[in-house]
């Protein structure tokens, strides 16, 4: 289990370096297009910097407020603020603040740069469709993201692609109506040289936003599976998160409004954004969350 945790420190380190060099590699591939040199590559370095040091620090608070999430009391949600605490003191980690996002769907996530600065949100749905041996498995999954430092780079990953995801499409719609790069190169005539540098910074602001989701699916898939088993030896009682699983399973077509391709990783399942369709096969070989199905399988395994 250490191990693990040192493993995830050293991946985060690297995912947070590719994110930022995918930023660089958007304003290099901007200035390209507009024929401005390095301008746009420090422009996106700089940009990159700042919001790595933004999202350690307020990261959370950017995913909370995304999520809509509101924060509840202890005579708001007394069930909930007690497992949560239980959990914290049998883990060893101060209480995580609590929060509820308005959401249907039974879904949760854990955000925060450190246990000492972490938050649990679970959903309205999650509250209202599980029984408290199944709220405490679910609990017990996000408090294991805690306590293996998960949550840091999720949160870096999913504000950092975000950007990259937001900035190339900003461009590539002001490409799309003239309004950047096509009515300089045509005004200016280039020759074939400037074709070539156009074609190159097109290609890399098109692939842009695949690479930034190929760089969140570095998180591993395994730290689902080790945080639904963490959570299991947490609560001693693995058929608690396999009840929920399979209760989350059977409303995965429940649509969620606050779900984004930046945020979709931190949650505890693969959230739905199609009124009454479930993941299709593409869906699913993109997704960021190993198929539920299996995650059950290897909790009634145990």
């Amino acid at each position: 289990m250490y191990e693990q945790i040192a493993s995830n420190k050293r991946k985060s380190v690297v995912l947070v370096l590719g994110a930022i060099l995918l930023l660089g590699a958007v304003g290099y591939a901007i200035g390209l297009i507009t024929q401005q040199g390095p301008a746009w590559l420090i422009f996106g370095l700089a940009i990159a910097v700042a919001m790595s040091a933004g999202s350690y620090f307020y990261g959370d608070r950017i995913v909370l407020a995304s999520t809509r999430a509101r924060a509840v009391t202890p005579e708001q949600e007394p069930r909930l603020h007690n497992i949560v605490e239980g959990l914290a003191i049998a883990a060893g980690i101060p209480k995580p603040r609590v929060y509820v996002v308005p959401e249907q769907a039974p879904n949760a996530y854990a955000t925060g740069r450190d246990p000492e600065h972490s938050s649990i949100a679970v959903t309205q749905g999650l509250l209202d469709a599980m029984n408290r041996v199944e709220l405490e498995g679910v609990v017990a999954h996000e408090m294991s993201h805690i306590l293996d430092r998960d949550m840091l780079v999720g949160t870096i990953v999913a504000t950092l692609v975000g950007a990259v995801v937001l900035i190339s499409e900003f461009f590539m719609r002001a490409l799309w109506w003239g309004g950047v790069g096509g009515r300089r190169g045509n005004d200016r005539g280039g020759g074939p040289a400037e074709a070539v540098l156009f074609a190159v910074g097109l290609v890399l602001l098109i692939l842009a936003p695949i690479v930034g989701q190929v760089v969140r699916f570095a998180m591993s898939r395994q730290r689902e599976y080790l945080a639904d088993a963490q959570g299991a030896m947490l609560t001693r009682y693995p058929p608690g998160l396999t009840a929920a699983l399979k209760k989350i399973a059977a409303a995965s077509s429940i649509p969620m409004r606050s779900a984004n391709n930046a945020t979709a990783h931190l949650w505890l399942n693969q959230p739905s954004r199609i009124q009454g369709e479930r993941m299709g096969p593409l869906e699913r070989l993109f997704s960021t969350h190993p198929p539920i199905e299996d995650r059950i399988r290897r909790l009634e395994e145990m």
